[in-house]
């Protein structure tokens, strides 16, 4: 005969934790590219460690305990222990440890990390190094490489999508509006003569009244094809768009990450299509000194290099991506902060020149600006920077696209695009 045994639950100290309120707090590190050039790359003044983003494990847990401590989670003991304060108790060193190890399997056993060996012969592939002291661990930690999962990637912009919806207010969500009427479900106009393709959402007193009009009261009440009425409803567009991010080298040498925001916004935008437009399309593209298409999974990897900026190749590249899309609107969202420095040459040479507006380079910008006009494709800029040439270069861009550009910061950057795209009132491309 089986017996099964009860036993009376005892929650942990990790029952306690919010674990997606503290992944939410690790955002910024776990989408940290860095700088995809070398040391020498980095300008003198600046601290070449602030730019090479350490993807170890032991840098997770650091960033763990940071979280941790900013959260309010520790107890006073453990805090005094971490501040060198306390009485140097090895009990109290251990409990940090293991709680930090098992955060980092919770992590991995959820799905939203994987631990993979940094190097060949590394011991550990999935499993954290446990049972140990925090200073003990820390090389077999170094040997250890974290990654986000797709589901990682997925909560992350959830969680940046919930925040810039809730900093922006009241927002609609739905399919976008525009200014033209089809039959539908939904009724928010009046009723109009049955076509040969409409839906069949009869307005069924129309229909009678047309009937009764033709006919008279009369029964049995013959309807004729003509007396057939269809209730009409705002027509709802898909749309397609092409997220153009700059990794120049400017956008994280000059005393600021700029791209870690910009990947936020991306994420953000990828859920918010997802969950909410099931029609709409996202791709996103990153110029430098070529332009390149990214799968979205791999934007958490992509760095900012030693590069010049390609701004015309890059919307050459958005712009074939958009005419290869059978969508009724197509926009190009373009995040960047410093002017077009570079163009690709017939030849496939790329011509550079970092001061900045060169004719030759704006002469090929301004080129391909035109020609997503003249495809019907909207470019709205978001610059992270307000030179007064700049300022003038992007009014320029907007005049030609009949886009929008907004001067924003890294702070409000995700507000801006969010109201951008969701307020869009863009006609239907014919």
């Amino acid at each position: 005969m089986r017996f099964t045994t009860y036993t009376k639950y005892r929650g942990g100290w990790l029952d306690a934790l919010n674990l997606q309120e503290l992944l939410d707090r690790l955002a910024e590190f776990l989408l940290q590219g860095g700088f995809a050039g070398t040391p020498q790359d980095v300008p003198w003044w600046a601290d070449p460690a602030d730019h090479f983003p350490d993807r170890s494990l032991e840098a997770l847990k650091e960033a763990l305990l940071r979280a941790l401590i900013e959260s309010g989670q520790l107890t006073p003991e453990m805090l005094a222990e971490l501040r060198g304060d306390g009485d140097g108790d090895e009990e109290v060193r251990q409990r940090i440890a293991d709680l930090l190890d098992d955060l980092v399997q919770r992590l991995v056993e959820e799905g939203y990390l994987t631990l993979t060996p940094s190097a060949p012969g590394a011991t550990t592939a999935m499993q954290p190094p446990g049972g140990r002291k925090i200073d003990e661990g820390a090389e077999a930690a170094r040997s250890v490489e974290f990654q986000l999962t797709s589901k990682g990637l997925d909560f992350l912009g959830y969680r940046t999508l919930k925040h810039l919806l809730a900093a922006l207010g009241r927002s609609s969500h739905g399919s976008h509006e525009t200014p033209h009427l089809a039959t539908g479900v939904e009724a928010e106009a009046a009723s109009r003569p049955y076509e040969f393709g409409d839906t069949l959402n009869l307005d069924i007193p129309a229909t009678l009244t047309r009937a009764l009009h033709r006919n008279g009261l009369e029964l049995p009440l013959e309807l004729d094809y003509d007396d057939l009425m269809v209730h009409q409803s705002e027509y709802r567009s898909s749309c397609a768009t092409v997220l153009l991010l700059d990794i120049s080298h400017s956008m994280i040498l000059y005393g600021e990450d700029r791209f870690t925001p910009a990947k936020r916004v991306a994420l953000a935008l990828s859920h918010l299509i997802r969950t909410q437009y099931p029609g709409d399309t996202l791709r996103v593209v990153t110029f430098g000194d070529r332009a390149q298409e990214i799968p979205l999974g791999e934007l958490p990897r992509a760095q900012v290099g030693p590069y010049h900026t390609n701004t015309a190749e890059g919307l050459k590249l958005a712009r074939r991506l958009l005419l290869a899309q059978k969508k009724d609107m197509r926009q190009i969202v373009m995040i960047t902060d410093g002017k077009p420095s570079a163009i690709t040459l017939p030849d496939g040479r790329v011509y550079k020149n970092p001061a900045g507006l060169d004719p030759r380079v704006l002469k090929e910008t301004f080129a391909e600006v035109a020609a997503c006009r003249k495809a019907g494709i909207v470019i709205n800029t978001f610059m992270l920077a307000q030179d007064p040439a700049l300022v003038q270069f992007v009014a320029h861009v907007c005049e030609l696209a009949r886009g929008k550009a907004y001067f924003t910061t890294t702070m409000t950057l995700g507000q801006y695009v969010m109201r951008d795209f969701l307020r869009r009132r863009t006609r239907r491309v014919k």
